[in-house]
């Protein structure tokens, strides 16, 4: 189950982008990351770019807003996304609003979203779909207050950096 609503906030920070991809569109065939050293190696052996852990925890905290074009390209090709959607607002709000269509097709394809739901909420009168659509948005807040909490407690344990308090991981 997922800990973040699949939409893509309008504006994200690449941070957020980055984790909104490694959550809602890790390819099947990659295998689900633990840590951030899992994270590079899969990225490194399906594009053949040379990234390294370190460069996957800047990214992912923050701690790098402005990677290098290749390193873009290799996130932009390991996710199946087009390059713009790490671009400004302009150009990736359109490309975030497509990318949580195809986050949804998967969990349907999944079948972690049940698509009789999904045509029963298009079936549903204007005023009944607007209670859904709000009882959506309170449970997703609710449920990103929670773990925004969780990752700001994952976060301090990490101050040290991109390996501290990760099992299993090495320095880059």
């Amino acid at each position: 189950m997922r800990d973040r609503t699949h939409e893509v906030p309008p504006g994200a920070s690449l941070a957020e982008k980055v984790e909104w991809l490694i959550r809602n569109l890790w390819p099947a065939h990659a295998g689900p990351p633990r840590n951030n050293v899992e994270t590079a190696a899969a990225i490194a052996r399906a594009t053949g770019a040379d990234i390294s852990s370190t460069t996957v925890w800047k990214l992912r905290t923050g701690r790098q807003e402005n990677p290098q074009l290749k390193t873009l390209t290799a996130l932009a090709t390991f996710f199946g996304v087009p390059i713009g959607f790490f671009g400004f607002p302009s150009e990736a709000d359109p490309i975030g609003d497509d990318l949580t269509l195809k986050a949804l097709g998967r969990d349907v394809e999944r079948g972690i979203i049940r698509p009789e739901v999904l045509r029963a909420l298009v079936d549903l009168s204007p005023e009944a779909r607007w209670v859904v659509d709000e009882m959506i948005l309170a449970a997703a807040a609710a449920d990103r207050r929670r773990s925004d909490g969780m990752d700001r407690a994952h976060l301090a344990d990490h101050e040290q950096g991109p390996d501290h308090g990760e099992p299993g991981e090495e320095s880059a």
